[in-house]
């Protein structure tokens, strides 16, 4: 008799506009450190081990930086980071994966040991922390699936209003590192 494989799904939400950044191309191409924000966050997720890697997008191309992974188009990515999230897990319930660990593709100098810590937890949600502060990635377990995608929520919460109905579900991982986000063109001149 086989025993199942859990396999876990690395994801990248990168669908939004950008709106509150006002440089010369979308923030996930600016450079950070010489390189596009994008681009960091990859790496960042694809060297973790994960069984899959998946990118959700919407509002801007980033192909020429996401080679070899899954895109997930969303089409109602001006609704908020909900729809992504949705998009991410029916996605991740079509190949057959038993959970997901998501970040922002916003967040570059999250370490691929967040990645691995995260995804090595066994509860159903699961949260980095840095300093004590809740940040990303997290992941979702297929046993929240569908309790998530009932829930009715703010557009712009992305798992937040689960995590808070049901805290007997999350447990919070202590991660090293750095998790600012790039939204603002200041932000990108703090670490250039």
């Amino acid at each position: 008799m086989s025993q199942a494989v859990n396999t876990t799904l690395g994801v990248l939400l990168a669908a939004g506009a950008g709106s509150r950044f006002h440089g010369p191309q979308h923030k996930l191409l600016a450079e950070v450190h010489g390189e596009p924000v994008i681009a960091l966050s990859v790496r960042s997720m694809t060297a973790s081990g994960l069984s899959a890697y998946a990118i959700v997008t919407g509002s801007v191309n980033i192909s020429d930086f996401t080679q070899g992974i899954a895109e997930i188009r969303n089409p109602q990515w001006q609704s908020g980071q909900r729809s992504s999230v949705v998009a991410a897990i029916e996605f991740a319930r079509a190949q057959g994966h038993d959970s997901l660990v998501i970040g922002l593709a916003d967040q570059p100098f999250i370490t691929t040991a967040s990645w691995q810590a995260v995804a090595s937890c066994e509860s159903p949600i699961a949260i980095a922390t840095y300093d004590g502060v809740r940040g990303n990635p997290v992941k979702l377990h297929s046993s929240v699936w569908d309790m998530f995608v009932s829930l009715e929520s703010p557009d712009d919460e992305g798992a937040r209003t689960l995590i808070r109905l049901h805290p007997e579900l999350v447990r919070e991982v202590a991660c090293e590192g750095n998790y600012a986000d790039i939204d603002t063109t200041e932000d990108v001149e703090q670490w250039t």
